[in-house]
């Protein structure tokens, strides 16, 4: 089952997702189901994992009517408030719903770059196993460290690093992204997506071996057992079109034995998220 591991859905409107600033004028429709899922067959994906946009509890429960209705929609991976002294009765509204495989925070956009050190942040992680959850780590590379920190306090809780940590990819820098990626790899309980480069290269003016030393130093760090493709659709469209956005993945991958490749593009996230093939 081949499976793209990072992707969004909304109904736009300027308040709900601020995010998307004046030069993002192309994200500014919506981005549904029927839209994706030609996307998926162009290039024989079998289905996908939706990741939370909005950090409000309605966006969680509106991704998983979603799922109830589109079969291709494999999990969801959204928004409960980790800090909240409510959070047990939030999980409980949403983890019995089978296809409710995660959480995200945006913690880039946190003040704060040492967001998720805070006590009652910690508290919330500490209560995701007791609900069978993953938890998607959103970060910059000035964050690498503080996740290693938070990762080694949790060492039986499933992470995945969305969007390689987005390094500076425009500029080509390296370091410290690099090392600080290799210390959080070193923890076994952490995957990584393989996404949301395209974003980080300049917009519309790269060509696919632009990525190849990270995802190099992001081999070598977690190894094929540990990597997922990821589109970031729609985000990607930013600066490419889907398919050309995949295939910088799954032409790299060619260097990899047929098993190997089959994991990074949908067995590892089926495998993380507990994704049944069917």
């Amino acid at each position: 089952m081949r499976l793209d591991a990072h992707q969004h859905f909304w109904h736009y409107d300027p308040a709900g997702y601020a995010w998307i600033a004046n030069n993002m004028e192309v994200l500014k429709h919506d981005f549904l189901p029927r839209d994706l899922e030609r996307l998926l067959a162009s290039i024989k994906f079998d289905g996908c994992i939706v990741v939370q946009a909005r950090q409000n509890l309605e966006e969680t429960r509106w991704l998983l009517a979603l799922a109830e209705q589109h079969a291709f929609i494999k999990g969801v991976v959204g928004w409960v408030d980790l800090r909240s002294d409510r959070l047990p009765a939030q999980l409980e509204r949403f983890a019995c719903h089978p296809k409710l495989v995660g959480v995200r925070h945006v913690v880039h956009d946190e003040a704060d770059d040492n967001f998720m050190l805070k006590a009652e942040f910690r508290h919330g992680i500490a209560q995701l196993s007791d609900f069978n959850l993953t938890y998607d780590l959103l970060l910059f590379p000035k964050h690498l460290p503080v996740a290693v920190q938070l990762v080694r306090e949790f060492p039986k809780q499933p992470f995945v690093l969305d969007h390689i940590a987005k390094p500076h990819i425009e500029e080509g820098r390296m370091s410290p992204w690099r090392e600080d990626l290799r210390a959080l790899a070193g923890f076994p309980n952490v995957f990584c997506k393989l996404s949301g480069m395209v974003t980080e290269a300049k917009w519309n003016d790269w060509r696919p071996d632009d990525f190849h030393r990270y995802l190099d130093v992001v081999l070598e760090a977690f190894g094929p057992s540990r990597l997922m493709i990821g589109s970031d659709w729609p985000v990607c469209t930013l600066s490419g079109d889907y398919e050309s956005v995949m295939k910088i993945v799954i032409e790299y991958l060619q260097r990899l034995s047929a098993a190997e490749q089959a994991a990074v593009l949908g067995g590892n996230c089926a495998r993380f998220y507990q994704i049944a093939a069917v």
